[in-house]
């Protein structure tokens, strides 16, 4: 076989190892998140949070998935701080992102993240371009272990990820929605009122 081809090949393998180890340290990080998630109240700890120094430490971690991906990430705020747990708004924002980046479609992908502000709340948009989610799916993808149809049949999933963002969302007083068109979009929606105290 030519140098070149080997060069290729050795590029090509690294890149997809690479892919493999960020994945499985995404996974481990959900399975460490689960654990705890279980008893969170005594780790929060709620202040007004950057939301642009959230997004730019998840798009960092991200930012070889994005590039590798061809996914053009776009950020919009109207508003930029929320009452909430730094720690754990990062790991439920960056659950949405790598979903995003998993269930992909064709190369022109775009996640875009946008907040806006209306009379007693904040609401942060997180928009992909992506696969969608089956109609019959969307009422249930909250349950824990539900894999549903794009789980089981396009990406390997444990069904746990959105799970554990629901449960967090419920303890920390953030509502959280899905909305999504098979083959066409997905949009999750978390809002924060203006004046969220958590109360142990």
């Amino acid at each position: 076989m030519p140098p070149h081809k080997l060069l290729y090949n050795k590029e090509k393998y690294d890149k997809s190892f690479l892919s493999q180890i960020r994945r499985l340290d995404n996974n481990i990080d959900e399975i460490l998140y689960y654990v705890r998630s279980e008893d969170t109240e005594k780790d929060f700890i709620i202040t007004e949070i950057d939301l642009k120094e959230v997004i730019r430490n998840i798009s960092l971690k991200n930012k070889d998935d994005l590039l590798e991906n061809n996914i053009e990430f776009k950020v919009e705020l109207g508003v930029t701080s929320v009452n909430s747990d730094k720690k754990w708004l990062e790991f439920i924002i960056n659950q949405i992102i790598n979903n995003s980046i998993k269930y992909k479609k064709g190369n022109e992908s775009i996640i875009k993240i946008e907040s806006i502000e209306n009379k007693d709340k904040v609401i942060l948009a997180i928009y992909d371009n992506g696969i969608g989610i089956p109609a019959k799916d969307l009422k249930r993808v909250f349950d824990k272990s539900f894999t549903g149809t794009n789980g089981r049949d396009k990406v390997k999933s444990t069904g746990m990820g959105l799970y554990i963002i629901k449960n967090l969302c419920n303890k920390l007083g953030h509502n959280i929605s899905i909305e999504s068109k098979e083959n066409e979009y997905t949009k999750v929606i978390l809002e924060f009122g203006k004046n969220d105290v958590y109360k142990f």
